[in-house]
């Protein structure tokens, strides 16, 4: 109690009471109702809930901030940190940590647009994982029977793709896929006919594609769910969306990219008129190369002509004839004195075998002297008294048996 007056006694809150009449206030202040408040990216989360969750930062100041599913699942790029963004919402107090944020409504790129963003960062994705390596591209055929064109049934790009490839290659039957080319059902009509022609294989070649547009109009051909079905299709791509100005993912995935729909048709086929003037040249330049041909073998043709053999070919081959019989004479004579070299060769080398085989010595009065094992006795030592064995003679061979030996040195052994 002062001396100066009465004191009011303040009302005693609980946290909750104070945060909710925070709330309170934060909510019906219209200033924070609609603001927008740009910023750097910090602390991003996603949930699995598809709640997001982040900060926004400037040098001097961080302010909390939660983007709820319903409002995330219209965002055009993914947020990332350190990314410089515009949030648009509103602000208000969470009850239960008494904490002020910023509910997050919308939000895009700070400098440059949503859509810019989700290219890049697509782009980006799909690189990483291959899909537009050059080792994946398939070859365009040169000379297709079927093109299929995936492509809006009406409007000036479907006509002049059919025009410009009748007039190239009229032999090709074209087979027209319509679809919507912009627009939230866009991105299904064109993966359903991609997987159309390439489930009952309809073509050779297909070309997808749409005339010029802003890029809100071409959009439907930066969805990934596309580019992963142009890149798992069987038969070749050609993507032709726009201007030359114009790239889209399409562009990149495919299998060949085209300027224009126009150029796409161009790609797709060949011109006849082309072929028709190659095979002309061809046919000139066979045509010359069959002239000089011919020139060259009537040039090696004319001295066989003047040859003896073709202007008397019976005296030529007569002659030819007894240059034979003289050769197999010769040849003849040859042999037969090589047989007889051979033969008087072969006497000697007898002779001199005869000379060295052991029935010549035999016949002399020798004797080859054997064991009861076969081994040749060739010293007296090597019997003994009593032992059987063979004596081998000119003409045959004896059963004996030692009875008696004498040795070099004198000494004498007998059977007793």
């Amino acid at each position: 109690m002062s001396g100066y007056g009465t004191a009011v006694e303040p009302q005693v809150l609980t946290v909750s009471q104070l945060n909710q009449y925070l709330k309170n206030q934060f909510d019906s202040d219209p200033n924070l109702a609609s603001v927008a408040v740009r910023g750097e990216i910090s602390n991003y989360k996603k949930y699995p809930s598809g709640h997001h969750y982040f900060s926004l930062k400037d040098p001097t100041g961080v302010l909390s901030c939660v983007m709820f599913r319903s409002s995330a699942q219209h965002l055009r790029f993914r947020p990332e940190n350190g990314m410089q963004v515009v949030a648009f919402g509103r602000v208000s107090v969470y009850p239960r940590d008494g904490r002020y944020q910023l509910y997050v409504d919308l939000m895009a790129a700070d400098g440059i647009g949503d859509l810019h963003v989700a290219f890049e960062q697509l782009k980006q994705k799909l690189a990483q994982e291959g899909l537009f390596a050059p080792e994946h591209k398939k070859p365009i055929p040169a000379c297709p029977d079927r093109v299929a064109l995936i492509t809006s049934g009406a409007g000036a790009a479907v006509r002049d793709m059919i025009r410009i490839l009748g007039a190239r290659w009229p032999m090709a039957k074209v087979i027209l896929l319509p679809v919507q080319v912009q627009g939230e059902r866009a991105p299904a009509e064109l993966i359903g006919a991609l997987n159309y022609a390439n489930r009952w294989q309809v073509a050779d070649v297909i070309i997808i594609g749409r005339g010029g547009g802003s890029i809100e109009d071409l959009w439907a051909f930066n969805d990934e769910g596309l580019a992963r079905a142009i890149y798992a299709s069987d038969l070749p791509v050609i993507s032709a969306v726009g201007h030359e100005p114009d790239v889209t993912i399409s562009d990149y995935v495919a299998d060949l990219r085209a300027a224009t729909p126009s150029n796409g048709a161009e790609l797709a086929v060949p011109d006849q008129s082309e072929i028709c003037a190659e095979l002309k040249q061809l046919q000139l330049r066979l045509c010359r190369t069959m002239q000089e041909r011919v020139r060259r073998e009537r040039q090696r043709l004319f001295p066989l002509q003047r040859s003896r053999a073709l202007q008397n070919p019976l005296a030529y081959v007569q002659e030819k004839r007894m240059a034979l019989d003289y050769a197999q004479d010769k040849l003849c004579a040859a042999l037969e004195r090589l047989v007889a070299q051979r033969r008087a060769q072969y006497a000697a080398r007898c002779a001199a075998l005869d000379s060295l085989s052991p029935l010549k010595v035999l016949s002399r009065g020798y004797a080859l002297a054997q064991n009861a094992d076969g081994g040749v006795i060739t010293k007296a030592a090597q019997t003994e008294i009593g032992a059987h064995i063979e004596l081998t003679l000119s003409d045959g061979i004896l059963g004996c048996t030692v009875t008696e030996r004498m040795l070099t040195d004198g000494s004498k052994e007998k059977d007793l």
